[in-house]
């Protein structure tokens, strides 16, 4: 039992109508150390109340994601010390029902290897307060896990999915694939025309196999627990507003763990930095320097004589 537990039970003890020299006695404890006040305590106590208080605006938040956001307003700290501070708060994050993990050597179909490569869409249903049905269209890119749209409305055909992706790549550019399960809106003719005529390429899902759309599905799930099954939509357009804010912030200001807990902005940020130095440097070992070079070294005796046989034969 720690020191501390053992205070605690001479406190209990004291208060059970034992002395303080008798609780001490029985529970190992110094009578010196009932009046010690710990200084970790009174140094975490901000950090412990800031914890609280981003624990309240992000109630689906564990200790590493509010770890990242101490990070940002300068509590630098370790997992194990976010941890700890995280139980001495008193927090805790419910337990999701473990699912079936596919295993890893399974390949993706088409897995990107840079951004704007694949791009995957799937629809998310919901329900206001007034009994309007919600049902959103996700499109997400599956390298920098940008949400790159959420449409919302009561009813989305073919010609509103075109809508959106035509919109999306005028301001982004085509992608090489889309993938999508075998929904109606997806297989229709309208919209496999307008993929053929844009050239991009399909990658359809193999039915009953949704792990092969697991990067839409996971940010269905987020969008669904961070969101949807947070707020109180009191009309369709009220829901359009909070979920194009939610949208953004996922983009913006969400840590993502597979991306080393930076946004999806961050790390598109990054590899375009990334990207542009390295082109720089490719340039410059084409052009060459900008001063001129050393002057090559003189040739040795023989080297010299030997390339004045070369000239009078």
């Amino acid at each position: 039992m720690s020191v501390p537990a053992r205070r605690r039970q001479v406190a209990y003890g004291r208060e059970r109508g034992l002395s303080a020299r008798r609780a001490c006695t029985l529970f190992s404890v110094a009578r010196s150390a009932l009046r010690y006040q710990g200084r970790k305590t009174a140094k975490d106590a901000v950090v412990v109340e800031r914890m609280r208080e981003l624990s309240a605006q992000y109630p689906r938040y564990g200790y590493r994601r509010i770890r990242i956001f101490l990070g940002r307003d300068g509590h630098r700290m370790s997992v194990g010390r976010a941890y700890r501070l995280w139980r001495v708060a008193g927090l805790q994050l419910p337990r999701k029902r473990p699912r079936k993990r596919v295993a890893v050597a399974r390949p993706r179909p088409q897995a990107p290897h840079g951004p704007n490569q694949v791009w995957s869409y799937d629809f998310v249903f919901d329900h206001c307060a007034n009994g309007q049905q919600l049902k959103c269209l996700t499109v997400t890119d599956e390298f920098t896990k940008e949400g790159l749209a959420i449409d919302v409305d009561g009813r989305i055909r073919s010609p509103r999915v075109i809508e959106v992706l035509s919109r999306l790549v005028s301001a982004r550019g085509a992608p090489t694939f889309l993938r999508s399960d075998n929904g109606p809106e997806f297989v229709s003719k309208a919209v496999l025309s307008w993929i053929v005529a844009q050239g991009i390429g399909t990658a359809l899902i193999e039915p009953g196999k949704p792990w092969q759309n697991g990067v839409t599905e996971s940010f269905n799930g987020k969008f669904r627990d961070e969101c949807l099954s947070l707020e109180w939509f009191r009309s369709r357009a009220e829901a359009k507003v909070i979920i194009e804010t939610w949208r953004r912030h996922y983009n913006e200001v969400r840590p993502h763990s597979s991306l080393g807990y930076l946004t999806p902005n961050e790390f598109v940020a990054r590899r375009a930095n990334a990207a542009s130095h390295q082109a720089t440097g490719q340039g410059a070992a084409v052009c060459g320097p900008s001063r001129p070079g050393p002057l090559h070294q003189p040739l040795r005796e023989g080297h010299m004589q030997q390339a004045r046989d070369a000239v009078s034969s």
